[in-house]
């Protein structure tokens, strides 16, 4: 046991200390800070620091801390997402422009990249994958381009200061609504991998997570009122009690959406949404709380999932050319449709062009696409190094773009929202 805390201790310092001078350097060059903690990983990992040092790389990230950081990592994100789904204005809805363009951004970002996947997997099975059965390997291809990724869209959101505004609304719910979909085919391709899918099994998925949804709105909300009437805010803190039994509703509901299907993080958003009327309880929650979660625990997922990509498995010329089609194909494959989709849904192009971008971030959801996929033996190593970068790609390219298309909106983006 001992040693076990000290070489999850020793992780943790290195983690840390390694992701918060990465997430500054980010920041300086115009960068969001999920960025930063995202090559941090990959340069402490089998990429770089494993890779000239594998001596020093296995005595500080020893595997017999691996299971604890693994578990620190997903209660970060199931916190993060509490706060993604209480911190948005999601009044913006209300306006019937925004719910039809949410819903049209939604359709377009699921569709066109999973039938663009599905393709890219077959044509690249023969090359790529060749001792792999290719219709199951396409099919995990496909859903790692239709996934976009809620926790590192909400953070690059609130960097960018984008949470009350009406663009970062419809890009979070229509990223929420992709997300869920990604996660129930995610269920059906690897049930149907493991030859043990159920039409009337998944069907019962489907009810579940909409009876929690509804049991969530008719009883949640006024159960959330009654609570903070009950430990009320004093002096722009939360009660101890307060903070307990959030914790406690946040985790209870994890489990429920884990148990449904659709893994645990998504408790933590559909809590959040309970929370997000009570402006006071956000503030207070994201001044105790929040700072924590920003600081400690999402540098732990965005660290460790980087040290779990070897970026120098790619050896030839060949095997880069199919990762940089990929990288193409998802980002095309997202940006245009959603732009298609927003200006049908009458949004300006600028604003449009926006939500397109915002949705091609999947930072590292689709990881948990990709490991269930290689953990199953349906997808390479290789193919599974190119997806990491095409995950990572998609995400860097965020800032830059995003920052220009604000600045010829009229917008401010030359200071970063600090976590």
């Amino acid at each position: 046991m001992e040693e076990t805390v000290v070489a999850t201790l020793l992780q943790l310092i290195v983690i840390i200390l390694c992701a918060r001078v990465a997430g500054a350097a980010a920041v300086a060059v115009r960068q969001p800070r999920a960025a930063g903690e995202i090559v941090a990983g990959l340069l402490l990992g089998p990429s770089l620091f494993g890779a000239f040092f594998p001596d020093v790389s296995h005595a500080v990230f020893s595997p017999v801390a691996a299971a604890p950081i693994q578990i620190l990592s997903q209660i970060g994100l199931i916190l993060l997402m509490f706060q993604i789904g209480s911190d948005f204005d999601f009044g913006h809805l209300a306006d019937a422009r925004n719910r039809k363009a949410m819903i049209y951004v939604a359709v377009a970002s699921i569709c066109a990249p999973l039938a663009t996947g599905l393709i890219i997997g077959w044509e690249s099975a023969p090359t790529l994958a060749s001792d792999k059965n290719a219709p199951i390997y396409s099919l995990f291809v496909a859903v790692a381009f239709a996934i976009t990724a809620v926790p590192v869209l909400g953070r690059i959101l609130r960097e960018y200061a984008l949470t009350r505004h009406e663009t970062g609304v419809i890009a979070i719910a229509a990223a929420a609504a992709n997300d869920a979909v990604g996660w129930l085919l995610l269920a059906a391709v690897a049930a149907y991998a493991s030859a043990q899918f159920s039409l009337s099994h998944y069907s019962l998925q489907i009810a579940g997570l909409l009876g929690l949804a509804v049991v969530l709105f008719v009883a949640g909300r006024p159960a959330v009122s009654w609570l903070l009437r009950k430990f009320p805010i004093q002096n722009g803190l939360l009660p101890s009690s307060l903070i307990a039994t959030v914790f406690a509703l946040i985790f209870v509901t994890g489990i429920a959406t884990e148990k449904l299907g659709v893994f645990t993080i998504f408790g933590g958003f559909l809590i959040g949404l309970l929370f997000h009327r009570h402006t006071a309880f956000v503030t207070a929650w994201n001044r105790q709380v929040g700072s924590f979660v920003l600081v400690f625990f999402l540098p732990i997922f965005f660290t460790y999932t980087g040290l779990r990509t070897n970026i120098l498995g790619l050896e030839s010329w060949s095997d880069w050319m199919w990762c940089a089609g990929i990288v193409a194909a998802a980002t095309l494959s997202k940006v245009l449709p959603v732009h298609i989709a927003a200006r049908a849904a009458e949004l300006p192009r600028h604003q449009a062009l926006t939500l397109g971008v915002l949705m091609n971030t999947r930072g590292l959801m689709e990881l948990i696409v990709l490991n269930v996929g290689l953990s199953l033996g349906f997808i390479p190593p290789k193919v599974f190094t190119m997806l990491v970068i095409m995950a990572i790609s998609t995400t860097i390219m965020t800032g830059p773009i995003l920052q220009f298309l604000l600045r010829r909106a009229g917008q401010p983006a030359h200071t970063l929202v600090e976590a």
